[in-house]
């Protein structure tokens, strides 16, 4: 018999990362959101491509993003862009 759930690494990272935009509200519908691995580690990356008037985020939005990061496990880094332009970039740090 089959498994219910699809427990691929592909489907756990879409599960994350839906996750993480649902608990980071602040983020616009229109941003898109993926990790990308750097070197030996994988930031979350934040693209602002189809929604360039809502960058920059203010600091209370940037908090709120690195405290669901951290709270998922998902990276030490997130890198806010618009396309294949960095726009900003934030070190978490883990406690």
């Amino acid at each position: 018999m089959a498994s219910p759930l699809n427990c691929t690494s592909s489907n756990f990272e879409k599960v994350s990362l839906s996750r993480f935009r649902l608990l980071a509200n602040c983020l616009p519908q229109d941003s898109k959101i993926f990790r990308e691995p750097w070197g030996r580690s994988t930031v979350i990356c934040i693209d602002f491509i189809d929604c360039p008037h809502s960058f920059p985020l203010t600091p209370e939005q940037i908090g709120v993003i690195t405290e669901v990061i951290k709270e998922l496990g998902l990276s030490y880094s997130v890198i806010f862009r618009a396309g294949k332009k960095i726009l900003g970039w934030k070190k978490i740090d883990r406690d």
